[in-house]
C-alpha cells in the first residue's frame, strides 16, 4: 500500500489496534492480520503500533465484511443519533459554500 502524506504532519490521526477494532467493530486480530498484508500504514511508538486513520478507513471500505462489521458493530451503528434533527442548531444553508462540479472550459 502506498504512503499517505498529509498535508500538515499534525492533522494525521493514529489509532491504537485496540482502539482501531473497537471503531471498526472488529477483532484485534483483523486489525493484525492488515498489518502483517501491508494493507494499512503505521508508526512504531514506544513499541506499540500506532495506526494512520486514513488508511484505515480506506482499508475497511475495500473489504465488504469489514465494511458491514462497521456499520453494524463499530462507529457506524451511532451515525443516525448524530444526525441534527433541530433545525435550531442545523447549519444555515446559505452558510455552506457550494463547490462548482463542472468541468472548466479552456480559455482560448
Amino acid at each position: 500500500m502506498t504512503e499517505i502524506q498529509p498535508k500538515d504532519p499534525k492533522e494525521m490521526v493514529r489509532v491504537s489496534i485496540s482502539e482501531a477494532a473497537r471503531l471498526f467493530g472488529v477483532n484485534a486480530q483483523t486489525i493484525r492480520r492488515a498489518i502483517q498484508a501491508q494493507e494499512v500504514t503505521y508508526v512504531v511508538v514506544a513499541g506499540r503500533y500506532k495506526l494512520n486513520f486514513e488508511s484505515l478507513v480506506k482499508w475497511s471500505q475495500h473489504h465488504t465484511t469489514v465494511r458491514n462489521k462497521l456499520m453494524k458493530n463499530g462507529i457506524g451503528q451511532y451515525v443516525d443519533r448524530w444526525k441534527i434533527k433541530n433545525p435550531l442548531y442545523s447549519p444555515n444553508p446559505k452558510s455552506i459554500k457550494k463547490t462548482d462540479n463542472k468541468p472548466s472550459e479552456p480559455k482560448q
